[in-house]
């Protein structure tokens, strides 16, 4: 077949280094369909990737090229394997005499370190981590250590494996398992944990009655040193049960959440379709998108990971490959840019002729900054250094140049037709029932994720919701979150004293915390409560509070109910409040005062929990000179007054409560934010969705001007159609309610077009087939009848 393929695939193995030369040869090289080197595995053969084979045979050579290849392959692998055989068997997974002995060490190294913190936490030493008390702090430093143990001995297994090993071949190429999973077979099955902590206690003060009462130790808690190869002991077995009892329960509670989620996502999506004029609309002709992801591409053709329509360097490499220069002259930088300003005016790549922005900006991007700035440094070293050698032959370096890395006309010219006329097929057909592919790609990813999965944001015990849970908050737009946080950057983000009395600022101080004592004072005549405060703890803390703001903020606390005159300022650190009853009631008014006082709020907002200071490593793209930077991270609600406090850049602080955002910053910064809170729940599981699904989702729910989830009453608000909301939920309700009303429906959308059995106006049925009929006239005074 005439196939010439040409692609660069890192796999699994790649080092990480040197490209074609990696020492485990994991850098997948086609050249002119030869390959030069490399081991094909899952990212070459397998999973839909999107730089892999069959991709690239797809785009170049069409289906039937992949196919083909398939056919073959499948049948030169299954007779091989026939031949040969791969068989696994118990001596697959026997550890050597070397391995136990440093497996011994690792784990004896691991618990005394585990014993040096606890012994610490016991006598009170423990250095406390940010935002943490002791015992969250020993929590957090045991199960890190014990996570590493695991790790390490995997990594120390890995290394004695005989390359010949059965399922590490297997985890090598990808076809099943991990690294994880042998280390496990063979070396230490390590923690295991339930509900993201270690084993909880089930008895008093302690997990089971074979330990010790407040044991903290690794084995107490759920550690478990013995591979599935020794065997577990009877404790172990039983910790090893709870953690996998956990995985069932969680998937069996999985399906039905994302089921109802996915049926949700395409009963609001099922009637969106790309128009002829390139808008998104509905199926009553709302507008959702003026122009479907900005760009109107077809997401299933992209061939960049990051949703980009082309992949110019295998593209360049493809054409440098298949078109050889044959003793052309390279072409000179301005020359470059010449010819890719002119092929960059026809009308083919004006927004007029269907081209974005962007696809322009990134084409001439690269062409003239990568390739033609390649060329200029090149030129320039070769200058510098060929002075001693070709004894400063100018132009013969100037030829070496131009063939290592220069291109010549004809291939820049095939180069840019190349990519401008599949740019021009990638475009989105009109008609295409873009809502409904939209809500499968959303839906399907989340039957993959875990459910109850938590992620600490760079700090220990900051809890953020993430997996199932996460993506319904927000398509449900809920007003109530689990974890809110906002993420505050500061104007001096280098400064740490900075950023601490910043979070003095944020999180909330009670009257209690700053005052040295709050006593009953009697007197003959009045009874008073007097209150002084501990000016020390004031300065050091950097809090700006005296007596006057403390009384300002006792009034202002609703619960106590006390007017301006009652209570008085005698000196910036002290204040006395009078209660205000009779006789009889005076004594308890005052004890009544007595406990309420110290929980006054006198500085910080009342709705956030705690900040914490978050460290940023940042590094400096030129030098590798790491600058730290600090942002604050805020537990809890109320973005407005966080963005008001001093010192915090207020244009970059965010927050993950959709319904917060778009009261305080509108609806398009709550488009954004779904937007990103979606995407960023899905890449932390490992998932790659395209952008542009995301934003048609988003665009649906802020559409109206408000936020509306994707519930029976975010949907009644967005659809108009009774037979649609009848066949979605609360099926009487609306019956009912419409035939009272009198209501019409002009059955336009796709529920009700199935629910009617006539064909839908979507795909093939958006346009109509009109016949233009002459009526024609007959004469019959003009001929003479025939008798």
């Amino acid at each position: 077949m005439r196939v010439y393929v040409n692609l660069t695939v890192t796999e699994k193995s790649y080092s990480g280094k040197g490209e074609t030369m990696c020492p485990s040869d994991g850098f997948v090289y086609f050249r002119n369909s030869e390959l030069i080197s490399g081991q094909l595995g899952k990212a070459t053969l397998g999973n839909g990737n999107k730089d892999g084979l069959y991709s690239v045979l797809l785009r170049d050579y069409k289906s039937h090229a992949a196919a083909t290849c398939m056919n073959r392959l499948a049948k030169l692998s299954a007779r091989w394997i026939g031949n040969h055989g791969f068989s696994i068997g118990i001596d697959d997974v026997t550890p050597g005499e070397n391995l136990a002995k440093q497996k011994q060490e690792e784990i004896h190294q691991n618990y005394k370190k585990c014993e040096d913190r606890i012994q610490q936490f016991n006598e009170g030493k423990l250095a406390v981590q940010p935002g943490c008390d002791a015992a969250q702090t020993l929590e957090a430093e045991v199960t890190m250590a014990l996570n590493k143990v695991r790790d390490d001995i995997g990594k120390i297994c890995m290394k004695t494996l005989h390359w010949r090993n059965s399922p590490l071949i297997m985890s090598q190429c990808g076809s099943k398992g991990s690294p994880i999973n042998i280390s496990q077979m063979i070396a230490c099955v390590g923690q295991q944990s339930v509900g993201g902590r270690r084993a909880p206690d089930g008895f008093i003060d302690r997990s089971l009655p074979h330990f010790p009462t407040k044991s903290k130790f690794p084995a107490a808690k759920g550690f478990v040193a013995h591979s599935f190869f020794d065997g577990l002991s009877a404790t172990e077995f039983f910790f090893h049960t709870m953690g996998g009892r956990e995985g069932l329960v969680d998937t069996a509670v999985k399906t039905a959440d994302t089921g109802y989620m996915s049926r949700r996502l395409m009963k609001a999506l099922e009637d969106l379709a790309v128009y002829y004029d390139n808008t998104v609309r509905n199926a009553s002709a709302s507008i959702i998108q003026f122009m479907y992801g900005d760009d109107g591409m077809d997401p299933s053709q992209m061939e960049e990971k990051k949703g980009r329509p082309l992949n110019f360097s295998r593209l360049f490499m493809k054409v440098k490959a298949t078109c050889p220069p044959r003793g052309e002259k390279g072409l000179s930088y301005s020359e470059i840019c010449e010819i890719v300003n002119e092929r960059l005016s026809y009308h083919d790549m004006s927004p007029e002729g269907g081209c974005s922005e962007a696809f322009r900006a990134s084409l001439s991007d690269f062409l003239i900054k990568s390739l033609a700035e390649t060329l200029k440094r090149l030129r320039e070293a070769l200058l510098l250094g060929g002075e001693q050698y070709a004894g400063g032959d100018r132009e013969y370096l100037e030829k070496v140049a131009l063939n290592i890395s220069g291109i010549t006309k004809k291939q820049l010219q095939v180069f840019l037709n190349m990519c401008i006329s599949r740019y021009h097929l990638k475009r989105l057909e009109s008609g295409t029932a873009i809502g409904a592919i939209g809500a499968q790609s959303i839906g399907e990813p989340g039957t993959q994720m875990t459910l109850k999965t938590f992620h600490f944001a760079g700090v220990a015990s900051m809890n953020v919701t993430l997996g199932v849970p996460r993506i319904k908050e927000i398509i449900n737009a809920a007003k109530k979150i689990n974890t809110p946080i906002i993420t505050a950057k500061l104007l001096s983000a280098a400064n740490l004293t900075a950023a601490r009395m910043i979070k003095a600022r944020i999180e909330k101080t009670l009257l209690g915390q700053v005052a040295k004592s709050v006593k009953i004072v009697m007197a003959s005549r009045l009874a008073s409560i007097a209150i002084t405060l501990d000016m020390e703890t004031i300065q050091v803390s950097q809090l700006c509070i005296d007596a006057y703001t403390v009384k300002q903020s006792i009034l202002q606390t609703p619960k106590i109910k006390l007017k301006e005159q009652q209570v008085k300022v005698l000196n910036p650190r002290k204040l006395e409040v009078f209660p205000q009853a009779n006789k009889d009631k005076l004594h308890f008014e005052l004890h009544r005062l007595k406990n309420k006082l110290p929980a006054v709020v006198v500085k910080g907002i009342t709705t956030v929990q705690r900040a914490v200071v978050n460290k940023e490593q940042e590094r400096d793209r030129k030098s590798d000179v790491k600058g730290e930077t600090y942002e604050l991270l805020v537990e809890g609600t109320g973005l407005l007054a966080v963005m008001g406090i001093d010192g915090v850049d207020g244009r970059n602080t965010k927050s993950n409560h959709i319904m917060e955002v778009q009261q305080r910053l509108g609806i398009e910064a709550a488009r954004i934010s779904i937007i990103d809170e979606i995407n960023y729940t899905m890449s932390s599981h490992g998932m790659t969705i395209d952008l542009r699904h995301m934003m048609l989702l988003a665009d649906l729910m802020t559409y109206k001007g408000e936020v509306l989830g994707i519930t029976r009453h975010g949907v009644q608000k967005m659809k108009d159609s009774v037979l649609m909301l009848a066949s979605f939920e609360k099926t009487t309700d609306h019956l009912f309610n419409a035939s009272v009303n009198g209501r019409d429906d002009k059955i336009e959308g796709v529920s009700e077009c199935i629910i009617m059995g006539i064909p839908m106006q979507i795909g093939t049925g958006m346009f109509k087939l009109r016949q233009c009929v002459q009526q024609v006239e007959l004469n019959y005074q003009s001929e003479p009848m025939l008798s």
